[in-house]
């Protein structure tokens, strides 16, 4: 079975670069790890863990998202509703909503969702964010939890993964057919980019 270990990198967007750089650096106190770019494009890189980043595309166009309370139902094609990123303790999550405060962001009052404790605020983007910090002795990962009333049938054949409802790989691509192509950021590790 395929071992995940965490969301590599969650890429969002921006028109400003700067004011990303500190909101997300400065402010929140994610270091910026890497950054690939040219005239018209940029791809910056935030570490949230040791595992997990958030990136960000600068486009010379985009403007920042409008606001929209988090979890509201919408119609139309809308593929996001909100990010949240996990804290430490507590304290973390009163000290979070206290520099958002101070910075003049709007930031909600602390909420209690039975399993975490979460605040709500947008970024200078417009991004919805969530910081949550788990309730000590519970923890949904270990002993999940269907509260709904009405779930949606594959909700209802349980947590963990059903293999046999998809097709299974008749032919693993073997590692002598492997190939890795050189894309953007090579050239910060491997030398010049091939054209």
């Amino acid at each position: 079975m395929i071992a995940f270990n965490g969301v590599n990198h969650l890429a969002m967007a921006t028109g400003d670069m700067d004011g990303t750089i500190r909101f997300w650096r400065d402010l929140l106190g994610m270091r910026l790890v890497a950054g690939l770019g040219q005239p018209g494009y940029r791809h910056y890189f935030f570490q949230i863990s040791d595992r997990d980043m958030i990136a960000f595309f600068e486009w010379p166009d985009v403007e920042p998202a409008e606001e929209k309370e988090h979890g509201r139902p919408v119609k139309g094609a809308y593929i996001f509703d909100h990010v949240s990123f996990g804290v430490e303790t507590e304290d973390d999550l009163w000290e979070l909503k206290d520099k958002l405060a101070a910075a003049d962001f709007w930031v909600s009052e602390v909420i209690d969702h039975g399993f975490i404790h979460s605040i709500y605020a947008y970024d200078p983007n417009g991004i919805a964010i969530e910081f949550s910090h788990a309730v000590e002795g519970i923890d949904v990962r270990k002993n999940p939890v269907m509260s709904d009333r009405a779930p949606v049938e594959a909700a209802r054949e349980g947590a963990e993964p059903r293999f046999e409802k998809w097709p299974a790989v008749e032919r693993p691509t073997s590692k002598k057919e492997w190939k890795v192509y050189p894309g953007a950021g090579s050239e910060l590790f491997h030398g010049k980019k091939k054209e």
